[in-house]
Order: structure tokens, then C-alpha cells, then sequence
């Protein structure tokens, strides 16, 4: 006898109201329109905090005007795939432009940094008994590569360099790779890069790295956290650089050895079956990494205010996460806690997303925090006061709440 298969329907809907229960359902904001880091939501002007825009790129003039010539020129799109007809000049330039940057002898284009994790992991790891060892709260992307590209998920404790070493110790014999963020986006710490790299090596592995939210921010002219830590191309055989974060844009790029790379053209379904990105957009991303490399004094602001920022939430005893990175993590414990001091903050004119489970882990709801060069440092500061103001307010009301129950 034949058993009926389940409604879909139905288990989207015991699903929803599961997430409605746990107070989990997720709502998309309208932006209506954008100046800088004030933001119009639903008729309201904001002062943004929660963007990636960490340079102040997205809207610069030069990066702007060079979207706006190249479509001018040639379009709205790329008409193709990269290896049909859509190549176009500047997705080369582009590409050569962040490899010359990063000091590695090539970069591929991608669409978006998911694609490229998929990429990487789908044509490297293509056995059974290889073997992906990933820290535990890696970006989402590369641990559904994993799954996706079907070898083995290994995991370690957050920065554990030794857990991962054991993780790769007792994995098979097939091929390993060990993957890591370099700056952790939930956290805004930075992975031990040098003595993972020393694991690597110990165990065969290729290490690689997606510093999404590293480039741009981090060392000397900004170049990541691979370089920062003196690595390069030896030690880090591929790592990820985005165009969505600290450049302003949208995109992702690969670097590797020139092998490395081309293996991923000619086999990586990601890049291969999909159109390739606007032309306009590289010229956009190729205008904002020339500004990325000279405009130091981008990186020196958001130092500043990140200076700013710890102090004054040290002063009003809110609970820092160790992070001296754009991304300022304030602990706020319950998933009620975090959503009522979100929406204190919004009426006061901030915004700020609550971040809770699972994108954290249970217990560990936060305010995720992000700075960029284009904040000045009073509104830094009139945010950290608003931040302490909705603590004491939301803590209270639930106070109150627990006596009058």
C-alpha cells in the first residue's frame, strides 16, 4: 500500500508557526532611499549600523560614475557566461587588478562569495573519503559547500588550532582541505591563520581562507588577514576576497597559483553554467579596489571610531566581544533582550539588527554592530549612549514584567 507523501504546503506552514513560537520569523525592511549612512525605512530616516559598507565605497562618486559609463557603453549585462561569449575586458582587468593587489598570480570572477565557496569546494573535492575541515562557526557558505560538493564536514572549536589538527589527523586518506574565515562575521574575530597554516602543511592539507569581511579592513593598505599574518600563495593556496563588503559592490574573487585557477574555469560548475556579472559592475568594483589601495586614511577613520566605540560601551559596562574589526558584537543574552533594545535603538533613530539563533548559537543573541568610515565619530558616540539607554530600559520592563506575572 501506497503511503501519501507529505503536503508541502502543511509543512511549511507547522514550520512557520514553529519559528513564530521560538520568535524567529524573519521580516525584509524596505529601504527607500540611501544617503551615505542614513537610511529611509518605512518613512523614517535612520543612522545605519548595520551595513557592510565598511570603506564608505558603495556611493563614492568615482566608484558611481564608473558603473554609470561602463553600462553607458556596454550594457546592462555580460550576455553570457564567462566562457561562451561574456568575458569581457574589465571582468579581466578586475581580476588581474585584485590579484596584483593581493599579491597572487591570478583571481577568477564570480557572481557572489556563495558561488565561489561552492566552486572551490564542488571541484576540488570531488571524492568520497576527501575531507573538508571547517572551524565551527564558519560563514554558512562554506559549510553548505561542503554538504554540496559531497566529501566529508569535519569541524573544530572556534579558533581551536589543535582541534583542527586532530580533525584532520584522524580524517581519511583522500584529499583535505582546511577552511577557515578570516575575519568571523557574527564575532568579528580573526582566525589564527599562521598556525593553522603550520597545520596544513603537517597534515597535506590546502588551506584556504574566505576573508570577506578582512579585505579592504584589515593590514597594511588593507591587502586581509592572509597577508597581515605574512602569509601568502604558499601557504594559503586559495583564499576569497569579496566585493560586497568593505568595496562597495557585489561579487566575489578566487586567487590561487595559476593551475589552481584554471582548474576552477574550466571544471567549477558555479562559474561555468551561469552568466557572468555585468561588465558595468567590474568597472564599479575595479574603481572602488583602486581606492581600497591608496585611500589609507579610510582604514585610520574606522580605527578611530572603532577606538570610539570600546571605550565608551566599556564606560556604560555593556558586554564587548573581543573584536577590534568593523564588526562590534554586544552580547545581549536572551533573543527578547536583543529584539526589544533593536527596536529602543530604531525609535531612537539607529539601526541595528538583532542577530539570534541559529545564526548564533543558543544564549548568545547580540547586537551586531558595524562601523564605516563614513560615521562620524559624535554619532558613534550618541549611538553607544543610545545602546546603554535601551539596556536599562528593556531590562526594567521585563523586571516589571516578572512581578506583575
Amino acid at each position: 500500500m501506497t503511503m501519501a507523501r507529505p503536503d508541502l504546503h502543511d509543512r511549511i506552514q507547522a514550520q512557520r508557526k514553529l519559528r513564530d513560537a521560538q520568535g524567529r520569523l524573519r521580516v525584509r525592511r524596505m529601504v527607500n532611499r540611501r544617503d551615505g549612512v542614513q537610511l529611509e525605512v518605512d518613512g523614517q530616516w535612520l543612522t545605519n549600523f548595520c551595513s557592510n559598507d565598511y570603506l564608505g565605497l558603495s556611493q563614492q562618486f568615482g566608484v558611481v560614475s564608473a558603473l554609470q559609463d561602463a553600462a553607458a557603453r556596454e550594457g546592462a549585462g555580460a550576455t553570457a557566461s564567462h566562457l561562451i561569449c561574456g568575458h569581457h575586458a574589465l571582468h579581466e582587468a578586475l581580476e588581474q587588478e585584485m590579484a596584483d593587489w593581493l599579491g597572487y598570480p591570478r583571481a577568477l570572477l564570480f557572481g557572489s562569495g556563495f558561488a565561489a565557496n561552492l566552486a572551490v569546494q564542488q571541484a576540488l573535492l570531488s571524492e568520497e573519503d576527501d575531507v573538508c575541515v571547517q572551524d565551527r562557526l564558519n560563514h554558512a557558505s562554506l559549510l553548505d559547500a561542503t554538504r554540496l560538493a559531497g566529501c566529508r564536514l569535519r569541524r573544530y572549536p572556534h579558533l581551536d588550532t589543535e582541534g583542527a589538527l586532530r580533525q584532520l589527523k584522524h580524517a581519511p586518506n583522500g584529499a583535505a582541505m582546511l577552511a577557515t574565515d578570516g575575519v568571523f562575521s557574527m564575532d568579528g574575530d580573526i582566525a589564527p591563520l599562521r598556525s593553522l597554516s603550520l597545520v596544513a602543511r603537517m597534515q597535506e592539507a590546502l588551506l584556504y581562507v574566505d576573508d570577506a569581511h578582512g579585505i579592504g579592513v584589515v593590514g597594511e593598505h588593507g591587502r586581509g588577514c592572509v597577508a597581515d599574518a605574512g602569509l601568502g600563495v604558499n601557504d594559503v593556496p586559495l583564499q576569497l576576497a569579496t566585493l560586497g563588503k568593505a568595496l562597495g559592490g557585489s561579487g566575489a574573487v578566487v586567487l590561487g597559483d595559476e593551475a589552481m585557477i584554471q582548474h576552477l574555469a574550466e571544471t567549477a560548475r558555479p562559474y561555468i553554467y551561469t552568466t557572468a556579472v555585468p561588465p558595468a559592475q567590474a568597472a564599479a568594483a575595479l574603481a572602488a579596489v583602486k581606492l581600497a589601495r591608496r585611500d589609507d586614511w579610510r582604514r585610520e577613520k574606522l580605527t578611530e571610531l572603532i577606538g570610539i566605540f570600546r571605550t565608551g560601551a566599556r564606560q556604560h559596562g555593556l558586554e564587548l566581544m573581543p573584536s577590534d574589526t568593523p564588526i562590534q558584537p554586544l552580547l545581549c543574552g536572551a533573543e527578547s533582550t536583543v529584539m526589544g533594545m533593536s527596536a529602543a535603538l530604531e525609535a531612537a533613530g539607529f539601526l541595528v539588527s538583532a542577530i539570534r539563533p541559529p545564526t548564533v548559537p543558543e544564549g548568545k543573541a547580540r547586537l551586531r554592530v558595524t562601523l564605516s568610515a563614513l560615521h562620524a565619530p559624535a554619532q558613534v558616540r550618541a549611538l553607544v549612549d543610545a545602546i546603554a539607554h535601551a539596556r536599562d530600559t528593556v531590562v526594567q520592563q521585563q523586571a516589571l514584567s516578572a512581578l506583575t506575572a
